[in-house]
């Protein structure tokens, strides 16, 4: 199926993430959110790996998720990173995938994994997921996220981010309104159950002409500040979904513990 709208029913599976989880919600449904920087070393170029998940009682999947708030640590540069050097629009994404794309727009990938109930079986489908830069909307910095899944159902669907200010530990935080999607005419809306993704250099490539010749490169990545906050970077996440229920998420990235030098 292909849509457009706000973004992050975006990104992956059930592997874990290196980070410390904490956990808030309203009702049934938990969340939890993860994040950590790899390489992790302040000062350097890095990329970011994100996540979050969802519970839900046995034999059943989480409601429907319809919005997100994602706020992401303050002094991240996320703006000199190198990323999104070209943009990609909607409307060519929902045409030919991330390959009609220019291979310069591309800030990561993920996976997603979905759930649908019917009748008393949980039916789960994972869905890789490319980012990517769109052009900036209202002054605003703007994503792209490609969601597409193969099994058992071959889907396509395409969201979109804003790019935000927030207030202080927060540096910005990405607005998210995610679609409903349906399996079959009538039938419930997909779940979203967890997600992984990476904002940077890793597994990215870009490509630059130089005298004729064209050359690979990867971009530099997130800038880490010099020093870390006192308990790590900051992540927290608003999830609503259908039933008007919310949960709340948050996650420090820890920094890594530098070596003493012995004499």
């Amino acid at each position: 199926m292909r849509g457009a709208c706000l973004l992050p029913a975006v990104l992956v599976t059930a592997m874990a993430f290196a980070g410390h989880f904490c956990t808030a919600a309203q009702g049934q449904t938990t969340a939890k959110l993860s994040a950590t920087f790899v390489p992790n070393k302040l000062g350097s170029r890095t990329t970011l790996e994100f996540g979050f998940s969802f519970s839900a009682p046995a034999g059943q999947v989480p409601p429907p998720l319809t919005s997100i708030q994602l706020r992401y640590p303050n002094n991240l540069g996320i703006a000199l990173s190198g990323l999104g050097l070209a943009t990609c629009s909607a409307a060519t994404l929902e045409k030919a995938g991330p390959a009609g794309c220019p291979s310069n727009a591309v800030m990561g990938y993920g996976i997603v994994l979905t759930g649908v109930v019917i009748g008393t079986t949980v039916i789960t489908e994972n869905a890789t997921i490319t980012i990517l830069r769109a052009p900036d909307a209202e002054g605003h910095l703007a994503l792209l996220f490609y969601a597409e899944g193969t099994t058992p159902v071959v889907t396509s669907t395409v969201f979109a981010g804003l790019l935000l200010p927030a207030s202080s530990p927060f540096g910005g935080l990405v607005s998210i309104g995610v679609p409903l999607v349906t399996t079959l005419p009538g039938g419930p809306y997909v779940s979203v159950i967890n997600l992984r993704a990476t904002l940077g250099p890793r597994k990215v490539l870009y490509y630059e002409k130089i005298s004729g010749q064209t050359l690979a490169y990867r971009p530099t990545g997130i800038l880490l500040p010099p020093t870390c906050p006192r308990r790590g970077f900051p992540f927290s996440a608003e999830f609503t979904f259908t039933d008007s229920s919310y949960a709340k998420a948050s996650t420090a990235a820890r920094c890594a513990v530098r070596k003493r030098r012995h004499h």
